[in-house]
């Protein structure tokens, strides 16, 4: 048995850069174990498996250590894979989805633009070990949606953090949003979800989901220009229509290839 695998690299026009994400298409469902041991041999943030329907793509996401409710950046490299290799004249992909409900991505000139429900954090109590794990004093604001949605004064104090991944990972949510106010773009943010096996996450569509409606709402707009300050870095186009969010951004192949299960 031979499956096909890619892998891109999703908010990023340039190879090494944005967030990589395997992508297999599938004709039938395999057992939930197999996946979750493919998602551990890539031991990348998340690889993605689609199943053609009738309606469009049924779509799941696996990190090296679960299956997680909703992921951007491997939904973005689905779409480009679609686009590019197996329905190359389809303009919009529908995706449906185990928790996230149906989840939609278009294609036009090299842009590919994911149409994801907003996630609006609220306010929370701020555990003791949160800014520790953080390794900051000073925060604006501390909310929570399924991740903690921690916002910092500035860009540079984003940019600077230096977590406590073990600290981290005692905490009772998925993952960790850091975020600010930016000035190389609107609002910038880092990502850490060590309890998925992931320090610190390249680009996080899903974060935006959180990100998008709370700074459409401080700065009153919304269009959105996103950073996320990773090494591998990213950029997002976003815009908050509806109580949905769109995020726009490229995509590039890495490479294509071939998983062999005949002994698995």
């Amino acid at each position: 048995m031979k499956l096909t695998i890619y892998q891109v690299d999703a908010f990023t026009d340039k190879v090494f850069g944005g967030n990589p994400a395997a992508v297999i298409p599938l004709q039938a469902w395999p057992e939930d174990s197999l996946m979750q041991k493919i998602a551990m041999e890539n031991n990348l943030s998340e690889t993605a498996f689609f199943v053609k329907t009738d309606e469009g793509y049924h779509l799941r996401w696996f990190t090296p250590q679960n299956e997680i409710d909703l992921c951007g950046h491997a939904t973005l490299a689905s779409a480009y894979v679609i686009k590019n290799f197996l329905e190359p004249h389809i303009q919009e992909i529908q995706f449906s989805t185990q928790v996230a409900g149906i989840l939609k991505a278009s294609a036009k000139d090299g842009l590919y633009t994911l149409d994801f429900p907003a996630r609006v954090p609220e306010t929370s109590e701020i555990p003791e070990t949160l800014l520790e794990s953080l390794g900051v004093d000073v925060v604006v604001e501390v909310l929570k949606s399924r991740d903690y949605f921690v916002v910092l004064p500035n860009e540079e104090a984003v940019q600077n953090l230096d977590p406590d991944f073990s600290l981290m990972k005692e905490l009772d949510a998925f993952g960790v949003i850091a975020t600010a106010k930016g000035h190389s773009a609107d609002a910038v943010s880092r990502c850490f979800f060590p309890k998925a096996g992931i320090q610190e996450d390249p680009v996080t569509g899903s974060a935006h989901c959180n990100i998008v409606p709370y700074w459409s709402e401080k700065l009153g707009k919304k269009e959105l220009s996103c950073k996320q300050l990773s090494k591998r870095g990213g950029d997002l186009l976003c815009e908050l229509k509806d109580g949905r969010v769109l995020m726009s951004g490229k995509c590039v192949l890495y490479m294509t290839g071939e998983i062999l299960l005949n002994h698995a």
